[in-house]
């Protein structure tokens, strides 16, 4: 609730501070004496739009505080929250507005935006007037005033469970989609590509190692003559090892006769023929691996061309062709999942689609039976408020294409003001006194269903007098018993039934030539004195005081 309201240089308000309690608080006072001023004000704490003109003549600025008493888990500590705003203790709001037209904003000390200040205040209060009913002027409010009414939370979160999974299915399945469709227009390559490097059988290294091998088949005719030539003078008819044997042998039969001067001989003339023999035999292995086949030399050549034309197509050396091929293989197979998870999903939106339109009709018929409830509730409130030739209607429209995580229906409240009149919607049809009674029996039907902690009514019994007074002030004292209540009246009979009393009325300021407007809490003589005015006029007659002390006895009652 609304603890306190602190003003600072406001229009004619100097310095203002109320303290205001539970159940049903009163503003009353002469036309003219600041009550305008102080709701301008509030409302200004509250996010409402500033204007420099707001502060007082020869000052800088002003300032609105207002602190609120709230449970820990109401709705407006979880937006502070969702702002980093420490919400320990009270959640006091607070506005400056400078004489140039900006204005600062802070929550709980801490500087906020506008937006996050408005938020939190509308969580907090609601203004109602003949000019400001903004419960009323928003049809989007009226399906949340509904749901409210019929207690239909369970219904509404599944159709915005079902709401989120269409969305999510729906993303789904476009991304996919556009996935898919750049593939297809890939598929063509990508399966000739896959076809084509198949056949080609591409391997890692392979282009070096057909290229050594070209090369050595290549240089192969000229080694392979020069290696003949070699092994001609090595181990031919005219190398010399025949007469190298023939003079070992010989030597060796001498050795005997002279060994000191033979025996060096003979073992240098055997090592040389074992070098000769170690010789050829290395030169017959390098002769045989020279030799080729013509026919091999142009396989290679044709492969290690197809390899290379390859790498020049695809643009990759030829060592990443058969990576690539691996990659398009897949990326082909991809492409034939994905058509077949494309029909999946498509098959999951459908689902979650028809789940959305259960929901939402369950959603639906729930709104159709509390808008019968709260029709009939709301009618019933409206004879005592003089508006009993007038009928209460909730209009709900259902298109099954304007789909959103509330459903399907589009709620406003309707009104037929006199009979033989067509109905239409109340914010067209009604009076501005019509439209503030009808927003008051709304507001005491639902006045346990979620309405904000603070509810703001100004001069709603603007225009009329007894005993519609008097049910307008017995509604908001029953409203009062479940929200914290303050009304702007000039009706006795709404004051006298209020548990605080606030008199408004300017004051000259002693000795700076002005006025300000000033508030005092009344006790209960002086309450009888202001009732008595507000009945009487100008003149207060005894009369008169008789007739407030009845209306504040009947008050009691």
């Amino acid at each position: 609730m609304l603890a306190q309201l602190a003003i600072r240089d406001i229009v004619l308000i100097d310095k203002l501070e109320l303290n205001f309690r539970e159940g049903l608080s009163v503003l009353t006072g002469e036309t003219g004496a600041g009550k305008s001023i102080l709701l301008d004000a509030f409302s200004l704490a509250l996010g409402g739009r500033g204007d420099g003109r707001l502060v007082r003549h020869g000052e800088a600025q002003g300032g609105v505080t207002a602190v609120f008493d709230v449970p820990l888990d109401h709705p407006a500590r979880a937006i502070a929250a969702e702002s980093e705003i420490d919400t320990e203790g009270d959640l006091i709001l607070r506005r400056t507005q400078m004489a140039d037209g900006r204005t600062r904003a802070f929550v709980n000390d801490q500087p906020v935006g506008v937006q996050v200040l408005r938020a939190i205040g509308a969580a907090l209060v609601e203004i109602h007037g003949q000019h400001d009913d903004r419960a009323l002027a928003d049809p989007a409010s009226h399906r949340a005033i509904l749901d409210a009414f019929g207690g239909l939370q369970a219904p509404l979160a599944k159709v915005a469970a079902a709401s989120k999974a269409v969305r999510a299915a729906r993303t789904a399945l476009g991304e996919h989609r556009a996935r898919v469709e750049a593939a297809r227009r890939e598929a063509d390559f990508l399966r000739h590509a896959v076809e084509e490097l198949g056949e080609l059988a591409p391997l890692p290294g392979e282009e070096a190692s057909l290229a050594e091998r070209r090369t050595v088949m290549q240089q192969s005719e000229k080694i392979a003559r020069e290696l003949n030539e070699a092994l001609e003078a090595v181990g031919g008819p005219h190398s010399g090892v025949p007469h190298l044997s023939a003079a070992l042998r010989k030597l060796e039969r001498r050795a005997a006769q002279l060994p000191a001067l033979v025996e060096p001989c003979v073992g240098a003339l055997d090592a040389a023929l074992v070098a000769l023999d170690e010789a050829r035999a290395v030169l017959d292995a390098a002769l045989a691996e020279a030799e080729f086949d013509p026919r091999e030399l142009e396989r290679v050549e044709e492969r290690l061309f197809a390899l290379r034309a390859a790498s020049r197509k695809y643009d990759v050396p030829a060592d990443a062709l058969a990576a690539l091929a691996e990659r398009y293989a897949a990326d082909v197979a991809a492409i034939d999942a994905g058509e077949a998870e494309l029909a999946a999903l498509e098959g999951r939106l459908s689902e979650a689609e028809a789940a959305y339109a259960r929901a939402a009709a369950t959603l639906s018929a729930g709104r159709r039976r509390a808008a019968k409830a709260l029709d009939a509730a709301v009618q019933a409130e409206l004879p005592p408020l003089k508006l009993e030739r007038a009928r209460f209607l909730t209009e709900i429209a259902t298109d099954p294409d304007a789909r959103d995580a509330a459903g399907s229906d589009r709620v406003e409240f309707w009104a037929q003001t006199n009979p033989g009149t067509k109905p239409g919607p109340m914010m067209r049809v009604a009076s501005g006194g019509e439209l503030s009674r009808f927003m008051l029996a709304l507001k005491v039907v639902l006045a346990d269903k979620g309405s904000a902690p603070t509810l703001i009514f100004d001069e709603i019994d603007t225009g009329v007098g007894g005993a519609v007074a008097d049910a307008i002030g017995v509604r908001l004292a029953r409203l009062a018993g479940g929200v914290q209540v303050v009304a702007v009246t000039h009706a006795p009979q709404v004051a006298a039934r209020a548990g605080t009393h606030f008199l408004i009325a300017k004051a000259p300021v002693k000795g700076a030539g002005r006025v300000a407007t000033r508030v005092a809490t009344l006790p209960v003589e002086a309450r009888r004195e202001e009732i008595a005015r507000m009945l009487a006029g100008a003149t207060v007659t005894d009369e008169a005081r008789a007739a407030a002390a009845r209306l504040l006895q009947g008050a009691e009652a």
